[in-house]
């Protein structure tokens, strides 16, 4: 599980932080070395993803919870915009929905 949660963080890691690079190229006329190098993190976080034990469909699907909570710990921390409560119940649902998906024992 910690191995999971582990590829779950670097992941989504490396997807916010490209997905921000290609935004400051295109929306805030950074130079085009940040949008290539936004395409290589994103690039490396299909990557990490494809090390998640589960099949596909589980994986991303459960990656799209983890991705919210950490949109909005990004948008916090980097860009300033503090979550407000309703930010936050919805992060835990999402968490909660990736526990679900990815933790439940199957028989």
């Amino acid at each position: 599980m910690i191995k999971s949660l582990l590829y779950f963080l670097c992941a989504g890691l490396f997807e916010i932080t490209g997905g921000y690079l290609i935004w400051l190229w295109l929306r805030e006329a950074k130079p085009l070395w940040w949008g290539i190098l936004g395409g290589i993190a994103l690039a490396v976080y299909g990557v990490i993803a494809t090390f998640q034990p589960a099949n596909f469909g589980r994986v991303y699907a459960a990656y799209g919870g983890v991705f919210i909570a950490m949109a909005m710990l990004w948008g916090w921390k980097v860009d300033g915009v503090i979550p407000d409560r309703y930010d936050v119940i919805g992060a835990c649902l999402a968490l909660a929905s990736v526990s679900i998906i990815m933790f439940t024992p199957r028989y």
